[in-house]
Order: C-alpha cells, then sequence, then structure tokens
C-alpha cells in the first residue's frame, strides 16, 4: 500500500523520534557532519533506525537533514552528497524491511532568500534540493519530508523539486515560535500560512516539526486542521525545550508525559504523529501504546 493511501486507511502513522540526539548519545562529537556516519558508521545509524521500528514506528526518516550541498559545505563534502544521500535512503530501508515506510528528510540550507532577509534568490535553492532529493529516491526512499523550514519561497524550491524529479509523496513541516502574536516561523509565517504556501506548491502532507513540546504541537496541530479540514497532517514534537543542566542539554518531556498528551494529537487532527529533538525509541514505544488505548502512568516530569 502507497503512504497516502495508507494515511487514508488507518488512524494514525507512527513516525520515528529524533536522528541527531540519538547520534550525540553515540558519540557524534560537536562539529562533526552527521551525514557521514551513513559511510563510517552505517551500522550505528541503522541501529538507531532499527531502534525505532521495533519501538513501533512504521515511518522512519533518513540521515539527512543535512545533506544538501549547501550544509555539507561547510565540512568539505558538497561534492558528496549523491553518495550521502543514496546512503542514507538504503540503511533506512534495510532497517525497515517491509514493515513501513522510508521517507527521505531534507533540511534547510541555512540561507535566507532574497526578500527574506537574505540574498539568495529563490530559484537558487531548486538545484541543491533535487541533488539531494533525487539521490533520496534513488536509495529507496518512499516519500520525501521538507522539513524544519521556515521559508515559504525556500519550501516552495524544494517541494518543486520533488515533484519535478520524483514521482514520490512529499511532506513539508516547518518550525514555529510561540510569541506575542501567536506562532510564526523565523520570517513571520503562521501555521496557516506556511501550510497554505507548501500546499500551493504541490506538498501532499503538511505540518510541523521541532521548536514546540507536546503542548504546544496540539495548538499549532488544531490551527492547521482548522483551516485545511482534509489535508493529511504530520506533527513531530521536541521532547520539551532543551535546557543546559551540569553542563549537559536536557529534555525534560519523558515518554510517559508524551504519551499522557498524544491521545490529544491525533484529535487536533494529526494524521501521522512522531519525535523530534529529544525524543528516543521510548517515547515512540509510549506513544505507540497510548494509541493503542493503553493508559501511561502518571507523569515524573521533574516540572509537571
Amino acid at each position: 500500500m502507497m503512504l497516502l493511501d495508507c494515511i487514508c486507511n488507518r488512524e494514525v502513522l507512527i513516525c520515528d523520534g529524533a536522528m541527531g540526539t540519538q547520534l550525540i548519545a553515540r558519540g557524534l562529537a560537536a562539529g562533526e557532519c552527521p551525514e557521514m556516519w551513513c559511510l563510517e558508521r552505517p551500522s550505528d545509524v541503522r541501529e538507531i533506525a532499527a531502534g525505532y521500528v521495533e519501538a513501533g514506528s512504521n515511518l522512519i526518516e533518513t540521515n539527512s537533514f543535512g545533506g544538501n550541498a549547501l550544509k555539507l559545505k561547510s565540512y568539505g563534502f558538497e561534492g558528496r552528497v549523491g553518495e550521502l544521500n543514496h546512503a542514507a535512503a538504503a540503511i533506512a530501508r534495510a532497517a525497515i524491511g517491509d514493515k513501513g515506510y522510508v521517507a527521505g528528510s531534507v533540511g534547510p540550507t541555512g540561507i535566507f532568500a532574497e526578500g527574506e532577509g537574505g540574498k539568495m534568490k529563490p530559484a537558487g535553492f531548486y538545484e541543491v534540493f533535487r541533488e539531494q532529493i533525487v539521490a533520496l529516491a534513488g536509495g529507496g526512499a518512499d516519500a520525501i519530508c521538507i522539513e524544519t523550514m521556515w521559508s515559504a519561497l525556500e519550501a516552495a524550491q524544494a517541494i518543486r523539486a520533488a515533484k519535478e524529479n520524483t514521482s514520490l509523496p512529499v511532506i513539508c513541516t516547518f518550525t514555529f515560535n510561540k510569541g506575542p502574536r501567536g506562532f510564526r516561523t523565523a520570517v513571520g509565517l503562521t501555521p496557516e500560512k506556511a501550510s497554505e504556501a507548501a500546499l500551493e506548491a504541490g506538498a501532499d502532507i503538511i505540518g510541523a516539526n521541532c521548536g514546540n513540546g507536546i503542548d504546544q504541537m496540539i495548538e499549532i496541530a488544531r490551527q492547521i486542521r482548522e483551516a485545511f479540514p482534509a489535508a493529511p497532517l504530520m506533527i513531530q514534537a521536541n521532547a520539551g525545550l532543551p535546557k543546559v543542566i551540569d553542563g549537559h542539554t536536557v529534555y525534560q518531556e519523558s515518554p510517559t508525559y508524551i504519551a499522557s498528551r498524544v491521545n490529544q494529537l491525533a484529535e487536533a487532527g494529526a494524521n501521522i504523529i512522531g519525535g523530534c529533538c529529544g525524543t528516543t525509541p521510548e517515547h515512540i514505544r509510549a506513544i505507540a501504546a497510548a494509541l493503542r488505548g493503553e493508559s501511561p502512568a502518571a507523569s515524573r516530569d521533574p516540572e509537571r
């Protein structure tokens, strides 16, 4: 069954959790290229993905978030885009087998577009994303997940690159921060405006990831669902916002706490639910259990 058909035929699809913080837990050093682990330490990347599958994920993402040439240039790897992304997709494909789907992760370039405070012409993003997306498709991805976006102009070029160069469904999620005017991206887009732009560009699935814990993501999901009642919706919350405790970055929303809120997220309209920064296989296991109707134990979160 194709991914979009699967969404139409089941209540909620469970995505995986964080990749970056899992790599750090296995020894990824500050300043090291995470995507290079697909070539240098593929067994670690596969074990992380397999851990999420075992926990209940039926959609996993590739270790390719920063795998575009503009990001890789800072490490001197801009000439290895195809190799890295093909390997990332192949590793995820091997980890999940026939148990679910692989979404090729495509993050932002980190460069602001012309008209949004930067100098990059929107069309200039197209080839950067095309190179990465074609390699992800060639490695076995079932969908392309354009994520953590803040710019509608950049996101539209990534969506266009996916649609014009593959036959895969396209997910596009933005990151929002809450301020005095409500939730906005870094260039001022509301959840409704960001989602509208993604759909107009051709995205099949819209949503939000990163930047917020689950309570804020419930609010965001409600806003998007009210504006777009029929659009498939993907939400990936952080395990809360990070805090530095004794020199270590800590995410304080436990698996139990997130599980206690996840049915509210589903009721708000999320069709795909996973985790972002700080989430682990245990968070995904707890989410899967809660969606099956198993009641989570009382939260022991330190600030709850």
